[in-house]
């Protein structure tokens, strides 16, 4: 099975998609203080819960998703049918970095997907190109909260310096060109929930489905679940971060 295939299966227990619980993520799309009539980007989207909660938050509003995932796109369509906003959100199966839009956007969100990019520093970049004058981006962005040990770098398949320390990643995001307006750091029950949802969904489904693909699943759901456990616990932190571009 590819990645975006685990993914998608990884996440279908948990559209938020990132460790933020449903409280922290409408109290962030509030402090976006969005105009009635909002036009907002989602760049990697998933199932679109970011973008269809917004939605429902500002009945005026209009929305674009994009992601490269059709089974993500698929369920996305499926949720904003079913919560009635299907009318106001356009959704797009592109690379986040060839969509171009018809901008400019009031918000524009990329969180969890900054690899899309590259890193957040081209992340922020990208979503500058995208946003009005007085737009807001949301982004979230993995820190770290203790230096990683070697062994967790090796379970992570990352560098130390693919991310940096709470401060210092406020500090990337602003040496862009952003002034930082409110946050959201994700507690360490917010990671559990997500964790054990990642882990425990796509096991779910690889003993439903015996066989090769199964196989995989239950294989992929275990190796992340190790390097969670026993790495990046309590190293791994996350933020997301509302900017204002100066």
């Amino acid at each position: 099975m590819n990645r975006p295939s685990i993914s998608d299966l990884a996440h279908r227990d948990h559209p938020i998609a990132a460790p933020v619980s449903d409280e922290a993520l409408e109290r962030l799309l509030r402090r976006a203080r969005l105009p009635a009539r909002a036009r907002v980007l989602d760049l990697g989207c998933g199932e679109a819960e970011w973008i269809i909660r917004a939605l429902e938050l500002h009945p005026e509003a209009t929305a674009d998703g994009v992601d490269v995932s059709e089974t993500a796109l698929a369920a996305a369509a499926e949720r904003a049918a079913a919560r009635g906003v299907s009318d106001r959100l356009r959704l797009h199966h592109i690379t986040a970095a060839g969509f171009t839009g018809s901008g400019p956007y009031d918000l524009v969100l990329c969180v969890g997907a900054t690899h899309a990019f590259g890193d957040l520093t081209e992340s922020l970049q990208a979503m500058r190109r995208h946003l009005g004058p007085a737009g807001r981006a949301l982004i979230g962005e993995g820190f770290w909260e203790t230096t990683p040990s070697p062994e967790t770098l090796a379970l992570l398949g990352a560098s130390l310096d693919e991310y940096a320390d709470l401060a210092g990643t406020v500090e990337r995001a602003e040496q862009v060109g952003y002034a930082t307006v409110h946050a959201h750091t994700s507690t360490r029950s917010e990671w559990d929930v997500y964790e054990w949802s990642w882990t425990g969904s796509l096991t779910d489904w690889a003993l439903d489905h015996p066989g090769a693909d199964g196989d995989a699943a239950l294989a992929a759901a275990r190796d992340h679940r190790a390097a969670w456990l026993d790495g990046y616990r309590d190293v791994l932190g996350f933020v997301t971060l509302l900017l204002r571009p100066v």
